[in-house]
């Protein structure tokens, strides 16, 4: 069965994607990006830190969860790009993974080594599930949903 790609307009770039399915690309828009809106969250988000990294959260009023990644103390470029690109797939996969919506921020301590998207996964559903009311599960996989 040959499956031709039709090549689509999204603005920055095309994306390639077969007919009839959706795109599986992460889009910019439900990124954090502007130093005040890293600010924001540190500021008057609330904090939950598991083993060598932590997740800042602050509830928004958009229709989505929104990512922001924050790495301290990894000094190799490609082992902090690694980390970034890991993280991202995992928010790909399971964006609504954190309720109410909100901005989140992962922010990865020196230790933190993840290899797989579900590594990330593991780990964030480890300390979901300590959290009092966690403990959900969700059609997704084991992560698990809370509402902090």
């Amino acid at each position: 069965m040959i499956i031709f790609a039709q090549r689509l307009s999204f603005g920055q770039g095309d994306k390639l994607r077969a007919p009839g399915r959706k795109t599986l690309a992460l889009p910019k828009t439900i990124l954090l990006v502007k130093p005040w809106q890293y600010k924001k969250v540190y500021d008057q988000g609330k904090r939950v830190r598991g083993q060598n990294f932590t997740l800042i959260y602050l509830p928004n009023s958009t229709a989505g969860n929104k990512l922001g990644i924050s790495i301290h103390g990894v000094r190799q470029a490609v082992r902090r790009n690694s980390i970034k690109r890991i993280i991202r797939e995992f928010f790909r996969q399971h964006r609504d993974f954190f309720e109410p919506f909100s901005d989140v921020v992962f922010a990865v301590r020196p230790g933190f080594v993840p290899n797989s998207p579900q590594e990330v996964e593991a780990a964030v559903s480890s300390l979901l599930a300590r959290r009092k009311g966690a403990g959900k599960e969700t059609g997704l996989g084991a992560v698990a949903k809370t509402v902090l």
